[in-house]
């Protein structure tokens, strides 16, 4: 059962375990020597286009970098399917076949969002650093930093009878158009 006292520890957790990674990777990355350009070719400050502007070797970085994303990973998919083994056996007691459905729909919007967002994250942090593209990097990052955010509207909406609806009308007319 998730209590008040669990939520509370969790999001204490969330906080501890983001502080941490953050003083860890950057207690490592102030070491490093940057010998050229200071300018990051990427969207934002991120760890992999930054150890690229290292001119020494980033292999300790690179290593820290890939335990931390496995950690952190690794614990948040753990207690997702945690909760989604509760939340099954709580579908399926629920003892109309449409409740259990819209159920199961609500649950399966979230597995689509979190699933593309796990996605995009362990193709980013859980790879060999031989396999760093930063253009590819760059993409696959505005994909889970704008375009996953901007979908889950999108998502959850077609739960919704009426925007299915519409959804279907736009896509007749614009087929019709064609």
């Amino acid at each position: 059962m998730v209590t008040r006292r669990l939520c509370m520890w969790l999001v204490v957790g969330s906080y501890i375990g983001g502080v941490l990674n953050s003083i860890i990777q950057m207690t490592f990355i102030i070491r490093l020597p940057f010998c050229s350009s200071n300018v990051i070719n990427h969207f934002f400050c991120d760890v992999p286009p930054l150890l690229a502007l290292s001119c020494a070797s980033t292999y300790i970085n690179e290593m820290i970098l890939f335990s931390l994303a496995g950690v952190i990973e690794l614990s948040t998919i753990s207690t997702i399917l945690v909760s989604y083994i509760f939340i099954s056996f709580a579908i399926l007691r629920i003892r109309s076949a449409e409740g259990r459905q819209k159920a199961f729909s609500t649950c399966a919007s979230h597995l689509t969002a979190v699933t593309m967002l796990y996605e995009t994250t362990i193709f980013m942090y859980l790879r060999p650093s031989s396999s760093y593209s930063l253009s590819t990097d760059k993409v696959v990052s505005v994909f889970y930093t704008v375009v996953i955010p901007m979908l889950n509207p999108l998502i959850y909406s077609l739960r919704n009878q009426e925007v299915k609806d519409a959804f279907r009308r736009t896509a007749e007319r614009i087929t019709v158009r064609l």
